[in-house]
């Protein structure tokens, strides 16, 4: 039967597979190693593009603090941080459609309102400090006097909250990719598909989901652990 078939393909662990074979012959660590390829690089470029954006708007409603830009800015990110991330996702990639583009894309705009909230409570600390009104006397502009001299000294939190925000991303990226909303090409693997394509086979092949959900928990942990050495190390204030 057909379900004969592909248990016939699924091998244990052995030297030549050391994570073993799927149900379609397929070297599982093969897929594992491709899989951390494309769940990264999509965590990375969402978690990128959504620091950019909201770096800059988190750094214009903060310096124009009290402003109708930063109020309309800060209504709109409270009504975005009021829902679960994973939901705005999906309701986003409903509307887009599933890719590997469109996973991008729906990730960035669902971290964004997370970094302007960060970056407007820096620009606001930070824009009446001594250094900001002496760029105001000898007559640095607005824009300058942000990615001048109060970006640079906001950078900790941001760098320290991009990194904790990548483990977050892979974790969102895997459930959604298991849910089917990620790639949909079925050549290329990612850890939360991987896991979907293993569930008929968790009884007779426990180890299939074992390996990507493995690398998923390692790789997490070690961009948390990552972040926290961070912190500790551009806090002066632990020092």
């Amino acid at each position: 039967t057909k379900g004969d078939l592909k248990n016939f393909y699924i091998k244990p662990p052995s030297v030549e597979h050391p994570f073993g074979t799927d149900d379609l012959g397929r070297d599982i660590l093969s897929r594992v190693i491709y899989g951390a390829q494309i769940s990264v690089k999509i965590a990375l470029l969402a978690e990128g593009a959504g620091l950019i954006i909201g770096t800059f708007l988190g750094l214009v409603a903060g310096f124009y603090g009290g402003g109708l830009f930063d109020s309309i800015i800060m209504r709109i990110v409270d009504i975005l941080m009021a829902f679960p991330l994973l939901i705005i996702a999906i309701a986003l990639i409903g509307v887009l459609g599933a890719s590997e583009t469109n996973l991008i894309i729906a990730l960035a705009l669902v971290i964004w309102p997370f970094v302007t909230r960060l970056v407007r409570s820096q620009a606001l600390s930070l824009r009446e400090a001594e250094y900001v009104t002496a760029a105001r006397t000898v007559g640095a502009g607005d824009f300058g006097i942000m990615f001048r001299h109060i970006l640079p000294n906001s950078l900790t939190p941001i760098v320290v909250y991009g990194t904790l925000g990548i483990a977050s991303v892979i974790l969102s990226e895997a459930a959604l990719s298991f849910l089917g909303l990620g790639t949909t090409e079925q050549t290329v693997p990612s850890w939360g598909k991987m896991l979907n394509e293993s569930r008929a086979f968790m009884r007779t092949a426990p180890l299939m989901p074992l390996w990507p959900g493995l690398a998923i928990l390692l790789t997490v942990l070690g961009f948390n652990l990552l972040g926290d050495g961070l912190r500790d190390a551009l806090d002066v204030r632990s020092r």
